[in-house]
């Protein structure tokens, strides 16, 4: 292992937890944040996510926005990108059914660096990511609670690349079980633990094949309400893959990947502000530091570090 890894990772892994320490701090008795009755699934579950008043949306559910999101150093591979996109995302929970998901149109502005390719310059003309969870307890009848643990699920998360040939797609499902934890605080707090079976992976070795797990932590903390009708809600969630077979032929891939990934989001009725810093290590699970070459020249693998975006959208 190189040593910027070693010397990164630990930052990295604790960065979620250290600003989530730090926003519940800010939770003190006066604070005119609302608590909600759900998970952390997603952002479906965020004050913002129940309408504020019946009729400011298409539904009394199924929440949706389109937003516009430009991105900065995303490390998902060795080679940070940049990125204008627009972003279709819904979430709601209906009976059984908990659902998120989100659908992007890559570089639809044509703007981005050079590692990035989008709709109009032969790159990958969607990405898109799913996931449900199935109410084990809602289809029993009966609460299945244990301790702290108050719901559990049947959870997926299917992560799609189109690319512009097979060569260039991705195609991963997750699949495992979710519960709801209560912590008796304001922190609603959802876990999931998958096993991964990968389809196409950019032509990676590990294609048609169960490879690795999943573990996803999610969390939410409603920061506060103001007199213009906005809130603020803090949305983090961290994903720690695990037990990949990439690096037994390929000395540049790893086993192990974690993305840690801390949202605010300020937001009225309709208009949503979002700024977001993610930090990866192993990202993709490419070796940070490792030497490649893709055509093109030598270069250094930078697959640990902090990525930022930031959005406007329309909820409806």
């Amino acid at each position: 292992m190189h040593f910027t890894s070693r010397c990164c990772a630990a930052p990295g892994v604790f960065a979620g937890a250290l600003l989530l320490t730090a926003v519940t701090a800010l939770l003190s008795p006066t604070t005119q944040a609302q608590t909600t009755d759900a998970s952390a699934q997603g952002e479906a579950l965020s004050p913002d996510a129940t309408p504020s008043k019946k009729g400011a949306y298409l539904s009394d559910w199924y929440n949706q926005d389109l937003t516009i999101i430009g991105s900065k150093d995303i490390s998902f591979g060795p080679q940070p990108a940049d990125d204008v996109y627009l972003e279709y995302e819904y979430f709601g929970r209906k009976g059984p059914f908990e659902l998120y998901g989100y659908i992007d149109i890559p570089k639809i502005f044509n703007i981005g660096n050079s590692h990035d390719k989008g709709v109009w310059d032969h790159g990958s003309p969607v990405f898109m990511e799913h996931e449900p969870r199935i109410s084990i307890d809602y289809l029993a009848g009966r609460s299945l609670a244990v301790g702290p643990f108050k719901e559990w699920y049947v959870a997926f998360d299917w992560i799609y690349d189109h690319g512009s040939n097979s060569a260039n797609r991705a195609n991963t499902l997750y699949s495992g079980l979710g519960t709801d934890i209560d912590i008796h605080s304001r922190v609603n707090l959802s876990a999931n633990f998958y096993g991964r079976y990968q389809w196409e992976n950019y032509g990676a070795s590990n294609e048609y094949s169960w490879d690795g797990y999943r573990a996803q932590l999610k969390y939410i903390v409603p920061i506060s309400q103001f007199s213009n009708g906005a809130s603020l809600t803090y949305i983090g969630f961290t994903n720690f893959d695990f037990g990949s077979d990439l690096h037994k032929d390929n000395p540049a891939r790893t086993a192990n990947a974690t993305v840690a990934t801390n949202v605010l989001l300020y937001s009225f009725t309709h208009l949503r502000f979002t700024l977001v810093g993610r930090y990866f290590h192993n990202g993709g699970n490419w070796q940070d530091g490792s030497e490649l070459n893709f055509g093109d020249g030598n270069f250094r693998a930078r697959s640990d570090g902090w990525g930022y975006y930031a959005g406007v959208g329309y909820q409806f």
